[in-house]
């Protein structure tokens, strides 16, 4: 009892595959996410270690803007999983000590560095609205040393770049950003870029799918983001 239903075969939210988004999607599933209509008792407590995302599922899932469902879904497919990785997702996303803006910008690099089209189209929002102009996001993928960089901003972007090359935050950078930000507030970046380069992986490694109302990744960048050189 309490258990999350069984599914056979592949089950998307039904806007993965859509006649105005021709081939939107990275990779073909390897797995069905888990949607709110078949969380079970273990699913339901799993989601509630972070409340806004299960609040925006509930509330968004058959909307026009499912931001988020199929991937929430994905992870939930291990309940026991999930609910320890929601519970340190949700102090990343909800919690952290850098704003809002800070973190969008290092997932948007993670994304982009990891080539992760599923969660790069996601932040792209997330970003907008936490305060990235298109010029911000634009930068992103040319990296720390593209011109018009505030210099914080910059800093943070050459930490993700070198989190992700050799796991390890670089001395003179570090300095730089130590002279802006806390102890704590490094903490919580380092652990953001974590955070969703396991996501990233999750997401290309399952096939995570796009839904219904999310645009998928410009040709153009999409061209840009899979001949940049491998980290």
């Amino acid at each position: 009892m309490g258990r999350s239903r069984a599914r056979t075969g592949l089950r998307l939210h039904p806007g993965a595959f859509t006649a105005e988004n021709d081939m939107p999607n990275q990779f073909p599933p390897r797995m069905s996410p888990l949607l709110p209509d078949d969380w079970g008792a273990d699913a339901r407590d799993a989601i509630s270690a972070f409340p806004s995302a299960r609040d925006f599922v509930l509330s968004h899932h058959q909307s026009a803007d499912a931001r988020g469902t199929n991937g929430v879904g994905i992870v939930l497919s291990h309940p026991a999983l999930a609910k320890a990785f929601f519970t340190f997702n949700n102090h990343v996303a909800t919690a952290s000590s850098v704003s809002s803006r800070v973190r969008e910008l290092l997932i948007l690099r993670v994304s982009w560095l990891r080539r992760s089209e599923y969660e790069f189209v996601q932040h792209i929002v997330l970003g907008g609205r936490a305060g990235l102009s298109e010029a911000d996001i634009e930068r992103v993928q040319l990296g720390p040393d593209a011109p018009g960089w505030d210099p914080i901003d910059a800093e943070l972007v050459r930490a993700v770049d070198e989190l992700l090359a050799d796991a390890r935050i670089q001395d003179a950078t570090w300095a730089r950003l130590g002279a802006h930000f806390s102890t704590t507030q490094l903490m919580d970046i380092v652990f953001a870029v974590g955070c969703y380069e396991i996501l990233a992986m999750a997401f290309k490694t399952f096939g995570a799918q796009l839904e219904s109302g999310v645009k998928p990744l410009d040709p153009t960048v999409r061209e840009r983001m899979h001949r940049q050189e491998t980290r």
